[in-house]
């Protein structure tokens, strides 16, 4: 295994003088050691995939030096627009190293929505026709498929299978204050919003808790899972809203799935569905793959959704204040947006849905279509 501190160091002494990207699960302790060792003008976790392409395309510019980029292969897709149609050997000959983690790496058990992903990863890379590795475990061999990358004029991807890095030496855990947990402020919500209403919760421990609290409750059917796709829940919840004008959607977001796709807001308002409603969970973080910030920090997330055409935004931390907002909200109609501030993390003994996506979407179309779920 490779030691987190080592590789960074490595990659350094041979030319990287950039990282960016959007955090992964399999690269946690990766990710963990960039946050404590690289500083913050060398480090930058990016909105989306193809973001980070375009900041270490800037960095090249500038600087005549690569960068490494890293994501999950759930990302991958957002990349590949800036990897073949700018940092290509063929256009702008910019190089890079990709560092991509293999989820649903054949013969590796994982997620489902990762199985497809991972199956068709290798014969991806090479139908785009970028130069790939699997990173080796072995740090001198580690070393030489750096070399080799970085000798390239052009993009080149290293896959990061499961247990590739040992574990990072983790920061002091940071007072999380008085701010109730994510899972507190969604079962107030969701009691709040009541049964009659469709959910679209975003991917990550959100949708979890939201399965934990049906199962408690019972009844999933109005509930869909956005178990992948990041930065997706709230065009989802737009098509099923400008679909179903009779009843009333909700989307549960995250920060981290918000700024991966803004702009969709923007499409929201534009439609302006009168029965839409958003809601933002922002505890700063990228919880559901280690926890590490993003920049939703330097953001009003309130006058965002307002400049963007929403028709009502409004923000707290009380969970307490959550039942007479959502009568608000829907008093003044939608498009509008309610962010509740919570506390980063959840609960260890947090489990995962135990229906399949097949069996959601079924319910979850029932449900739609009157039926039950």
């Amino acid at each position: 295994m490779l030691d987190p501190s080592w590789f960074v160091q490595t990659c350094r002494e041979q030319g990287v003088s950039l990282f960016t990207g959007v955090p992964d699960s399999l690269l946690k302790e990766l990710c963990t050691t960039l946050d404590r060792e690289v500083g913050r003008g060398q480090h930058v976790i990016a909105a989306n995939e193809g973001a980070a392409v375009g900041i270490a395309i800037g960095h090249h510019l500038r600087t005549a030096t690569p960068a490494l980029v890293y994501l999950q292969n759930s990302g991958f897709g957002n990349l590949v627009n800036p990897l073949l149609s700018l940092a290509d050997p063929d256009v702008y000959r910019v190089p890079m190293v990709v560092l991509v983690g293999w989820r649903g790496q054949p013969g590796v058990k994982d997620e489902p929505q990762h199985v497809k992903q991972g199956r068709v990863m290798a014969g991806l890379l090479d139908s785009i026709q970028v130069p790939w590795a699997v990173l080796p475990k072995d740090p001198a061999e580690a070393s030489q498929i750096l070399k080799e990358a970085l000798a390239c004029d052009g993009p080149y991807v290293l896959l990061v299978e499961k247990d590739t890095f040992t574990k990072a030496v983790r920061p002091a855990t940071q007072d999380r204050g008085t701010l109730a947990s994510r899972e507190e402020a969604l079962t107030a919500l969701a009691a709040a919003v009541g049964r009659e209403a469709a959910i679209v919760s975003t991917t990550g421990m959100l949708s979890r808790e939201l399965f934990e609290y049906r199962e408690r409750q019972g009844g999933h059917g109005q509930d869909f899972l956005t178990v992948g796709g990041m930065g997706h829940a709230s065009s989802i919840a737009l098509g099923v809203a400008m679909s179903a004008p009779e009843r009333e959607v909700w989307c549960f977001d995250g920060d981290g799935a918000l700024l991966m796709h803004l702009g969709s807001l923007a499409v929201i308002a534009d439609q302006a569905p009168g029965h839409y409603f958003h809601v933002v969970f922002n505890n700063g973080v990228h919880d559901s793959v280690g926890g590490q910030p993003t920049s939703i920090g330097r953001v009003d997330v309130v006058a965002a959704a307002m400049a963007l055409g929403y028709r009502q935004a409004v923000s707290t931390d009380d969970v307490e204040e959550i039942p007479d907002l959502v009568s608000g909200l829907r008093e003044s109609g939608g498009p509008a947006l309610l962010e509740l501030r919570v506390r980063p993390g959840n609960r260890p003994d947090l489990g995962r849905p135990t229906r399949t996506p097949e069996q959601n979407k079924q319910a979850f179309m029932a449900a739609l279509r009157g039926g039950r779920g």
